[in-house]
């Protein structure tokens, strides 16, 4: 039997950062930031953007600096370009989201606690700053992506429990984590999701490692749901809002 090959996604940059726009057929119905990893880039979560895709999600996947063909080095100019990615969903879509792996979870819940009209966070196995730290130091994180000079004190100032705490009253928290992470221990998502306030949820599966996660199928619908409705009731809430 054979099968069309699935569209591909819009292909650009803005600000240095390249990134890849998947659009629904119709009007989206929300939107979605695709964070990615260490040593990874956007191509990686392809197959995340065409779900998001069906479920009349708009979805932005894009390379963090240092990665694949984006400019410049990481470092602390990253939520700030995570939420310039937002900017770019929301010329697509009433209402957006982030979702990120690892380095990505980090990055997708700091941005989020930074901007309180982002409606949901899916943080997939997420790194803290003292788990990134080690792994710049150890090496397990290769060094030429990042900005060197400046990446360990900017981790040293950071909270990531503090800013899951700080995220918005009506910013849903999808916590996601892989009982055998041999990178990222579990207790990590637990701790942040009791710093956390509602809306919250905490889904811990057993075994696995810390990249089994990404790509199951059912989490990746699990998410694309979460994000779905998280983003339908930011717009409705608006709507009546307005009335």
């Amino acid at each position: 039997m054979k099968h069309d090959p699935p569209q591909p996604p819009e292909l650009g940059t803005r600000d240095g950062l390249s990134y890849a726009l998947f659009a629904p057929e119709g009007p989206a119905t929300g939107g979605v930031v695709i964070l990615h990893g260490a040593d990874s880039t956007k191509e990686s979560h392809y197959d995340f953007g065409r779900m998001c895709r069906s479920y009349g999600l708009t979805a932005v996947a894009f390379d963090a600096r240092g990665h694949g063909r984006s400019q410049g080095a990481f470092g602390p100019t990253a939520f700030g370009d995570a939420l310039a990615m937002c900017d770019l969903v929301r010329e697509h879509a009433p209402e957006v989201a982030l979702r990120g792996s690892s380095m990505g979870g980090f990055c997708a819940i700091h941005a989020a606690a930074l901007d309180p009209t982002v409606a949901a966070v899916v943080a997939i196995c997420p790194a803290p700053e003292d788990v990134l730290i080690r792994g710049l130091r150890s090496g397990h994180i290769p060094p030429d992506a990042f900005d060197m000079e400046t990446m360990e004190p900017w981790l040293r100032s950071l909270d990531l429990y503090g800013a899951a705490a700080r995220l918005g009253p009506d910013t849903g928290l999808l916590l996601l984590h892989a009982r055998g992470d041999e990178l990222v221990p579990y207790t990590v998502s637990e701790e942040l999701h009791r710093a956390a306030t509602e809306p919250k949820r905490l889904l811990l599966l057993p075994g696995g490692h810390h990249r089994s996660l990404q790509h199951d199928l059912e989490i990746q619908n699990l998410s694309a749901r979460f994000i779905e409705r998280a983003t339908a009731r930011r717009t409705d809430g608006r709507r009546g809002g307005a009335q």
